[in-house]
């Protein structure tokens, strides 16, 4: 709250000296000191009655009447706030980013259409970079209560790439274009229910809930219509392998590998379809083709992290440590942070004789792990939109 009273305390100056319409400039005193007392200690009903006395000594003076709006608005009062806000700049025009504080106050009170030009001037103009993402952020709801879409999305792309790492603002830049897009599915469903695009739409979502029964009968209607439809048969087969995991089924398994194979037929430079049908066969102990694909995968994507890790696994499956070793220093420069590159270097390490490297791995696999321990307990469990099946710690 301290920081946010900075900023609202640069919206205007309480006058304390009596002018020629102050007929008891003693009380206007005593009123100003109470109020800047009861401010400075959070306390703003008293600060409230204080400038609400001021006003009454004073009834002339912008900078009261500004003061007691700042107040109103703190207090989330915007209805009250409002009038004096437009007193205040009717008396003072020029007090600074007290056009942006009335707008703000217009747009808490669902006046769009009045607040847009002051929210507008303030996102654009505003120096101060508080006062620039209050404004955005209501710019953001005003734009959405008037159903300006288009605008309202382009406010919240820039409001990403000004406060990149702000909660409150990827909040709501999350909230607007979760929404978007649920309307756009929605009125796909209504103009095109039967189109392939409205199938496919249906799986992603069905896939992204974990209705992986649900998710295959869609991707396989989007292939029912369009045969050659790139990406679908990857999909589908990382769908079918999610349901073999759930029931422990070789039968999904072994579909879930044709359509990798199928989608590499359309689409050889496929890395992810490439990289799945390695680390299925992997995982089954056919070491040569889980090599064969994994190398195809880096063929064309040489920098897939988890393709050089799966390939190094295979090649400590196969008792070369050495071939192992450049794919493990790869995937570690791509993402020094990936406690399963850390650990297998230090198997390979030890398989190469090196103690003193394999020990300086496993320190920092040590590292790494206590810091996302650390993470999540601190965070909890985060949804993971990985395309791909990451690789894991071997049991």
């Amino acid at each position: 709250m301290k920081s946010y009273w900075l900023l609202l305390a640069v919206l205007c100056v309480v006058v304390c000296q009596a002018n020629g319409q102050v007929t008891n400039p003693a009380a206007l005193e005593k009123y100003a000191d109470e109020g800047e007392r009861a401010l400075s200690e959070g306390r703003y009903q008293d600060a409230e009655q204080a400038y609400k006395k001021l006003a009454e000594l004073s009834p002339n003076t912008a900078e009261v009447h500004a003061r007691l709006g700042v107040i109103y608005f703190q207090e989330k009062k915007f209805d009250q706030a409002t009038p004096e806000l437009r007193r205040a700049l009717k008396l003072k025009p020029g007090l600074p980013n007290l056009d942006t504080l009335l707008a703000m106050s217009l747009s808490e009170n669902g006046s769009y259409e009045e607040a847009l030009p002051g929210l507008e001037k303030g996102f654009a103009h505003s120096t101060d970079p508080v006062v620039r993402r209050m404004a955005g952020l209501q710019l953001e709801r005003a734009y959405t209560g008037l159903r300006k879409d288009q605008k309202a999305m382009e406010v919240a792309l820039e409001l990403n790439r000004l406060y990149p790492n702000d909660p409150e603002v990827l909040y709501h830049t999350g909230r607007l274009f979760g929404n978007f897009a649920f309307l756009n599915m929605q009125k796909l469903a209504q103009v095109a229910p039967d189109s392939v695009w409205r199938h496919q739409a249906a799986a992603e979502a069905y896939e992204a809930q974990g209705s992986f029964d649900l998710a295959v009968r869609e991707y396989r209607e989007v292939l029912a219509r369009d045969p050659q439809r790139a990406g679908i048969h990857f999909r589908l087969g990382r769908t079918l392998l999610a349901l073999s995991r759930q029931s422990n089924s070789a039968e999904n398994t072994a579909e879930a590998l044709k359509e990798f194979q199928q989608e590499l037929q359309l689409d050889p430079s496929n890395a992810n379809a490439a990289y799945e049908l390695a680390e299925t066969y992997r995982n089954s102990g056919e070491f040569p083709q889980a090599e064969q694909f994994f190398e195809q995968a880096l063929k064309y994507y040489p920098d897939f992290e988890e393709a050089h890790l799966g390939l190094a696994a295979v090649m400590m499956s196969q008792q070369k440590p050495e071939m192992a070793l450049p794919h493990l220093q790869k995937a570690i420069a791509l993402d020094p942070n990936n406690e399963v590159s850390w650990y297998r270097l230090s198997q390979v390490e030890r398989s190469l004789g090196n103690s003193s490297e394999q020990q300086k791995a496993m320190a920092e696999f040590q590292r790494v792990k206590g810091q996302k321990a650390a993470q999540h307990s601190a965070t909890g469990e985060l949804f993971s939109s990985s395309e791909i099946t990451k690789q894991e710690i071997d049991q």
